[in-house]
């Protein structure tokens, strides 16, 4: 179990910066790119972009494949599914009953 912690605690972790959000939104627009290519889209450097694909990768939401001296960085939705399974889901069900449950009361439709 505490591994599991581990892996959601380092996943919110990289989560937490704006930076790498944009990274991963970048990756699930277009996957499987460089980080010359990813580095475009920032006003910093390169080692810098570099930084925040190390801690995507440490939390298991980037992959990285080698092509012949090239990394490829590719998107790793897996722990983002886990969060959701785990954390959004159950706080999605209670929000969602109490929606459809403050509709039926204004539209005066009661069960029973």
């Amino acid at each position: 179990m505490s591994d599991r912690r581990d892996d959601s605690d380092l996943a919110f972790k990289a989560l937490a910066d704006p930076t790498r959000r944009a990274l991963l939104d970048c990756l699930n627009a277009r996957d499987g790119q460089t980080l010359g290519r990813l580095a475009e889209h920032f006003q910093m450097s390169r080692q810098a972009v570099s930084q925040h694909l190390d801690v995507l990768e440490g939390a298991n939401l980037v992959v990285t494949v080698r092509r012949g001296r090239e990394k490829v960085h590719f998107l790793n939705a897996v722990p983002l599914q886990e969060i959701y399974d785990r954390w959004i889901r159950k706080f999605e069900r209670s929000r969602l009953k109490a929606m459809s449950d403050l509709k039926r009361r204004l539209e005066g439709t009661h069960d029973g």
